[in-house]
């Protein structure tokens, strides 16, 4: 396994302490990633030599006889093509110059792909009212879309119950649908990878859960209706965690957080909410094991999303 460049946490504002090396490491399986967390200070650059005095312009060896008066008007020149095309000022076009409420109001485009409104109110409001094994039971008896008809089992989540770090997927793959529990495949590693890169464990101060709670078939990508049928479900376990952060894998799961189609690329970086916690859109680990190039990005991602939760403290 070659060497990669070592990870440090890192941000603009100021260099926060660098991360162990080897969860570092894990997570990128020695893979070369770039963080691309701003660093806290520019890179070095060659001096620039300090600009000479303009020289003094020469005389003119036959000045102007004195005895001419100046005119008392001069007509300012008229503008060549190069000053007529510059005159109206032009407006900053400089990312900075955005404000981050709109740039986070950008990230979340409207789009026909929406949550429906809920078929069944009712239902929806009894369901907030579930306490923990009350709502798993919901959960496993559920037959509110097309999904039930063929899974094994339901995967309602993992975790610490009551986490401030909350983790929310797309749905079950097949390894999922076989024991229950959700991030348990391949792509369950690499967010274990990611977890501990951040100081985390499962386990520990962190909750899992999924926007669909049963396995879409073929491993597709859950529709819309059945992201809104489970809603309800993934609101009551919002309530019951109580997280400060959130952080949405995939676009189903920002879906399913913001109500709205997200534009994962745009939404990076931006602080959104659900509900007024905190919300931070990054790449599914699924997607991250097909396009490990991104893996440098969603690591910047972690980073803005612990420096999000130091803000809270």
């Amino acid at each position: 396994m070659g060497l990669g460049p070592i990870w440090r946490l890192r941000s603009a504002r100021d260099a926060e302490a660098a991360l162990d090396d080897d969860a570092h490491e894990a997570f990128v399986h020695g893979d070369a990633v770039h963080d691309e967390v701003a660093p806290s200070s520019p890179p070095a650059t060659p001096p620039v030599p300090a600009a000479a005095s303009p020289a003094p312009a020469p005389r003119s060896a036959a000045p102007a006889p004195a005895s001419r008066p100046a005119p008392s008007h001069i007509p300012a020149p008229a503008p060549g093509p190069r000053e007529q095309r510059r005159a109206p000022a032009p407006e900053s076009r400089s990312p900075a110059a955005t404000p981050p409420a709109a740039r986070a109001a950008a990230a979340v485009r409207a789009s026909a792909r929406t949550l429906p409104a809920s078929s069944d109110p009712e239902r929806a409001a009894r369901i907030a009212t579930l306490d923990w094994e009350a709502l798993e039971a919901e959960i496993a008896a559920c037959r509110a879309c097309v999904l039930c008809e063929r899974r094994n089992q339901v995967v309602p989540g993992a975790g610490e119950r009551q986490a401030e770090w909350m983790f929310v997927g797309e749905g079950p793959g097949s390894e999922e649908d076989k024991r229950g529990e959700p991030f348990v495949g391949p792509a369950g590693g690499l967010l274990d990878n990611m977890l501990a890169a951040l100081g985390l464990k499962r386990s520990e101060n962190v909750y899992i859960a999924n926007a669909v709670k049963c396995r879409a078939p073929h491993n597709r990508t859950p529709e819309a209706a059945e992201i809104g049928a489970c809603l309800p479900y993934l609101e009551r376990q919002i309530a019951l965690v109580k997280p400060r952060l959130l952080v949405a894998l995939g676009r189903p799961a920002a879906l399913a957080l913001l109500n709205t189609d997200v534009n994962i690329a745009a939404a990076r970086g931006q602080r959104l909410h659900y509900q007024g916690i905190p919300v931070v859109v990054t790449y599914h680990p699924a997607y991250l094991l097909r396009n490990p190039q991104d893996k440098g990005k969603a690591w910047a991602d972690l980073c803005f999303a612990r420096r999000l939760m130091a803000e809270q403290t």
